[in-house]
């Protein structure tokens, strides 16, 4: 079984920065794709960034320019930088990871992000 634990949220003003990581509990080596989404006041959980365990990486539109999604393979963490943020980005993150060994999606708890106007 796989543990994630997404860490970094908190308030920020409108055009800062924050950057998120979810820590896992074992080797990112034996997920297949690793990814952010984000629950919004309002909205579904939607897709923010998505990365590969080769170091692809994907993103919804509507975010790219602003967000980078990372990998450290040897800290067994992926992160979320996010610039330029916006009150529309306010929402609870939550990082996800494919894991091949048992073929399961798991999911962190989420990390809380507010943005101030």
């Amino acid at each position: 079984q796989v543990q994630l634990v997404e860490s970094g949220g908190g308030l920020v003003q409108a055009g800062g920065s924050l950057r998120l990581s979810c820590a896992a509990s074992g080797s990112i080596l034996r997920m297949n794709v690793m990814g952010w989404y984000r629950r919004t006041p309002g909205k579904q959980r939607e897709l923010v960034a998505l990365i590969s365990s080769g170091g692809t990486t994907s993103y919804a539109d509507s975010l790219k320019g602003r967000f980078t999604i990372s990998r450290d393979n040897a800290k067994n963490t992926v992160y979320l930088q996010m610039n330029s943020l916006k009150p529309d980005d306010t929402g609870v993150y939550y990082c996800n990871a494919d894991h091949l060994p048992d073929g399961m999606l798991y999911w962190g708890k989420g990390t809380l992000v507010t943005v101030s106007s």
